[in-house]
C-alpha cells in the first residue's frame, strides 16, 4: 500500500450488484472514496490521458466525434478480440492504478473506500487493500439491473458477467459482504453497520 497506517477497503461486487450505490452511501458517511471507473471515464474523455495512445494503439475509429473514447466500439471490439482487451488493460491500468494510489495518498477521510470491480481478477490485490468488501446480488437481480440502467439485451449483459469472476469465487475472497438483494433503504443500513466498524478500525493504534 502507498501508506501503511491507512486503512483501505477494496469494494468489488459484479456488474449490476450495486457497487455504485454503495460507495455513494459510504462517501455520504464521509470516507474517501477512490473509483476506478471513474478515473477510467477521466482517462479517456476528450482530453483525457490515454486518447492519444488509444487513438494510435487502435485509431480514429475507435474515438467518438465528441473526442472520448467510443466505448460501445471499444466495448465490441475488446469482447471479440482476446489481444485487444490484453492492449487496452496493458494501457490504462497502469495509469488507473498511479492515479488511484496518488488519490489515495492524499485521502482526507477516516478511511479509504477503494472501487475496483474486478479486485479480485488481479492477483496481487491482497497486497493493495486492507479488507475486501464484496457488495451481492443474485445473478438474475444483476442482469436485471443491468438492462434497466444500460439498456443491454440479456446476452450482453450476461456475457460482462462470464468476463467476470465467479460470484462464489468473489464471496469466498471477502472480509465483508453487502447483502444487495433488498432495497436501497437496506443497503444504506448495511454501510452504516460497516463505516461504524471501519471507523473504529482506522482509529490510531487499531489499523
Amino acid at each position: 500500500m502507498s501508506d501503511a497506517s491507512r486503512l483501505v477497503v477494496g469494494l468489488t461486487g459484479g456488474i449490476g450488484s450495486g457497487k455504485s450505490a454503495a460507495a455513494e452511501e459510504f462517501a455520504r458517511l464521509g470516507a474517501t472514496v477512490v473509483d476506478t471507473d471513474a478515473i477510467a471515464r477521466e482517462l479517456t474523455e476528450p482530453g483525457g490521458a490515454a486518447l492519444p495512445q488509444i487513438k494510435s494503439l487502435f485509431g480514429d475509429a475507435f474515438v467518438a466525434a465528441s473526442g472520448a473514447m467510443d466505448r460501445q466500439a471499444m466495448r465490441n471490439r475488446v469482447f471479440s478480440d482476446p489481444a485487444a482487451k490484453q492492449a487496452l488493460e496493458g494501457l490504462l491500468h497502469p495509469l488507473i492504478r498511479a492515479e488511484a494510489e496518488h488519490r489515495i495518498a492524499a485521502a482526507r477521510g477516516p478511511y479509504v473506500v477503494y472501487v475496483v470491480p474486478l479486485l479480485i481478477e488481479s492477483g496481487d490485490y491482497r497486497g493493495r487493500v486492507n479488507r475486501v468488501l464484496v457488495v451481492d446480488a443474485p445473478e438474475a437481480l444483476q442482469v436485471e439491473r443491468v438492462r434497466a440502467r444500460s439498456g443491454l439485451a440479456e446476452g450482453e449483459a450476461r456475457s460482462i458477467m462470464a468476463h467476470q469472476v465467479a460470484r462464489a469465487a468473489r464471496l469466498a475472497a471477502a472480509d465483508d459482504v453487502i447483502d444487495n438483494a433488498g432495497t436501497l433503504d437496506a443497503l444504506r443500513k448495511q454501510v452504516a453497520v460497516l463505516h461504524a466498524r471501519y471507523v473504529k478500525m482506522a482509529a490510531p493504534g487499531k489499523s
